[in-house]
């Protein structure tokens, strides 16, 4: 039986995962473009090798995708958190199980997030890009300690940089559409809504999942002009939550101090925000370390594993 891969970096850095689908009787065929695929491409690599599990990345699995490849595929196991990449309804309707890793990518995502926080209010890359273009200047930066930050959605993410910023003496406000009370009490996290968090945060960070339109641009330009002046956006969850051109616009004029984005509506990233001032760029690296990724990894085989023993 054959597994296709579409993750373009899937075992590139331990074996494990690799090993395991082997172990369980399946030749895995893995992406040959070292990229994340068009909906031409991973149709065509279907077709071409008819597996009976895909173990997928960021590429488009559109119903029209899914029903190409319906007479073998069994399951769809996401390397990753999000699904918004998946027709979640049409792979229901055609009979396709579609699992993913929740859980695996929370502390680097929380961690990448911190790392942002930290360059945007001490001016890291700023600092950086005025030395090597001599000169020697400084800007005036902020504290942990100073700084309220705001988290928009409390789910295993928002939380662990809750958890990680709170000890530092960092202000943390939060929204969320079903807020777990206790938790946030437990963890000295003040609930807001979203403009009063809007309001009120120095940074402003998104943590929420994208499994709907409802959600599409949700910092629109009204929303990014509800933000305290002189604050710092970031964005690790999805390039979709934020208007690009409201987002450069506050960066051009200085209503926003910052930002930093590792996540975008189409990637790899050619857009706009390349030539906004003080934004800090990442390639959808969030949960690109070391441990994370083999974890994500073997968990997608194994969440495939299980899923075709179970259809036996």
């Amino acid at each position: 039986m054959k597994v296709l891969i579409t993750t373009s970096s899937f075992g590139a850095k331990d074996q494990a995962s690799l090993n395991a689908l082997r172990a369980a009787g399946f030749d895995a065929v893995q992406n040959p473009f070292g990229r994340t695929l068009t909906a031409a491409e991973i149709s065509a690599l279907l077709a071409e090798h008819r597996p009976v599990g895909l173990i997928a990345g960021l590429e488009p699995l559109t119903a029209a995708v899914m029903q190409g490849a319906v007479a073998h595929l069994k399951v769809i196991s996401r390397c990753g958190t999000g699904l918004d990449n998946v027709d979640l309804p049409a792979a229901k309707q055609l009979g396709i199980a579609v699992l993913n890793t929740p859980a695996a990518p929370a502390e680097a995502v929380a961690e990448l997030s911190l790392g942002l926080i930290l360059a945007l209010i001490r001016n890291v890359v700023v600092h950086d890009q005025l030395v090597r273009s001599g000169t020697w200047k400084k800007r005036m930066g902020l504290l942990l300690s100073e700084i309220t930050v705001g988290i928009v959605g409390l789910g295993r993410v928002g939380r662990r940089v809750a958890a990680i910023l709170r000890p530092l003496g960092t202000k943390v406000v939060a929204t969320d559409v079903l807020p777990d009370h206790d938790w946030i009490a437990a963890h000295g996290v003040s609930l807001m809504t979203l403009p009063q968090l809007l309001a009120t945060a120095d940074v402003v960070s998104l943590h929420l999942p994208y499994a709907s339109g409802d959600l599409y641009r949700l910092m629109n330009a009204e929303r990014v002009a509800a933000m305290k002046p002189g604050s710092f956006l970031i964005n690790t969850s999805r390039g979709a939550l934020i208007d690009e051109q409201a987002v450069a616009d506050a960066l051009q004029s200085g209503h926003l101090a910052g930002a930093a984005v590792d996540t975008f509506e189409q990637e790899p990233y050619t857009g706009l925000l390349l030539q906004a001032p003080n934004v800090i760029l990442s390639p959808h690296a969030g949960s690109y370390a070391r441990a994370t990724r083999n974890r994500m990894e073997l968990e997608s085989a194994q969440n495939l594993i299980n899923q075709m023993k179970k259809s036996e």
